[in-house]
């Protein structure tokens, strides 16, 4: 029986042991997330940006990858993500991820999601995270803009689809600020109720029989008339290309892109 026992307990370590290789070459399988073709990033920031997209892909389930080119005009920069990610699929086995482009040569950004990411990250989302980052690329901080692409894409997928994460419920200092005016409703409120309440009003003293308008007059002064000009609402991030699409490797995707 304890032989039996033994057995049966080697067997489930070494069951454990070839799934946790599998576990680990599966994991191992997605070690590069940053293709900086451009030499756009210092070593430095690419490890930073490495060790951030790897934490927030653990997280989702969904890789966080960054994809740079110098490619020179004629260049159609959906076309180059999709040919990118085809590949990178096949060859990482994963299906999931997010993936921002960009071309410094012609100044064009392009961020899709694929897999879930394309329900989470959808086309309405892609283009808020665009708005955040646009102003970074456009300084030449190419590092804080990728950085930045991470960490509010990530946040933006916590939220349920079709909810705009960017609601001011979902704002902390709008929380505060509603439980605080709570707060000072409640205190008021015990406050004017602890000191008793006034009967006293102002028909108290006033005789209504002995009390008499005399005169009444009403008299029109002038009339000013304002004019104020309404500024028109300019567009920031330049000119927006894209939307959703499919890859030719047939793989479909949200997305939306930018000149910066």
């Amino acid at each position: 029986m304890k032989q039996f026992q033994l057995k049966g307990l080697m067997m489930f370590c070494l069951l454990l042991f070839f799934i946790g290789i599998g576990g680990t070459a599966a994991s191992a399988a997605v070690e590069q997330r940053v293709y900086d073709n451009a030499n756009l990033l210092t070593g430095s920031e690419i490890a930073e940006l490495e060790a951030v997209a790897a934490e927030h892909s653990r997280k989702h389930g969904t890789d966080f990858l960054f994809l740079t080119s110098e490619e020179q005009a004629p260049f159609f920069i959906v076309d180059y993500m999709g040919d990118f990610f085809d590949t990178w699929a096949v060859e990482n086995g994963q299906e999931n991820a997010v993936l921002l482009t960009m071309n410094i040569a012609t100044r064009d950004v392009y961020l899709a999601g694929f897999g879930t990411a394309e329900t989470t990250l959808n086309n309405q989302r892609v283009n808020m995270v665009l708005d955040r980052i646009i102003p970074d690329m456009q300084r030449g901080d190419y590092a804080g803009a990728f950085r930045e692409t991470v960490t509010t894409s990530s946040r933006y997928m916590e939220f349920r689809p079709g909810v705009n994460p960017e609601n001011i419920f979902f704002k902390t200092w709008f929380q505060l600020a509603v439980a605080l005016l709570l707060g000072g409703i409640v205190v008021g409120s015990m406050l004017y109720n602890s000191g008793g309440r006034v009967t006293t009003t102002a028909g108290t003293y006033f005789d209504g029989d002995n009390s008499r308008v005399t005169g009444k007059l009403d008299q029109f002064r002038n009339k000013t008339v304002s004019r104020r000009r309404v500024p028109k609402k300019s567009s920031g991030g330049g000119s927006g290309f894209g939307g959703g699409g499919v890859t030719g490797g047939g793989r479909s995707f949200s997305g939306g892109g930018r000149k910066f």
